[in-house]
């Protein structure tokens, strides 16, 4: 299975390509409101992925978790850091 880099930029690949055969040609027949939309379908998508962005990181933001167990492991690695340095003659303000 593909990453998802590799599954977005085979989507973004597909959709130019599309979108340039629909701007430069008259192979799907649009109409002249048609075109205009088609014209303008790459800003809305990129607004819309901006929406979309921000939603996430918002989501991901309020729904961030705390793990007291990784926490009392990295203190306990620094207290050991910090004694095994000490041994080695590095002192601590």
């Amino acid at each position: 299975m593909p990453t998802k880099l590799v599954q977005w930029i085979i989507v973004t690949t597909v959709f130019i390509g599309v979108w340039t055969l629909a701007v430069t040609t008259d192979l799907f027949s649009l109409t002249p409101r048609q075109s205009d939309i088609v014209i303008a379908l790459p800003i809305y998508l990129l607004m819309t992925f901006a929406c979309y962005s921000l939603a996430v990181v918002g989501y991901r933001v309020a729904t961030f978790n705390d793990c007291p167990e990784a926490a009392e492991e990295l203190r306990r690695q620094i207290a050991e850091a910090k004694t095994d340095l000490a041994k080695k003659g590095i002192k601590f303000t």
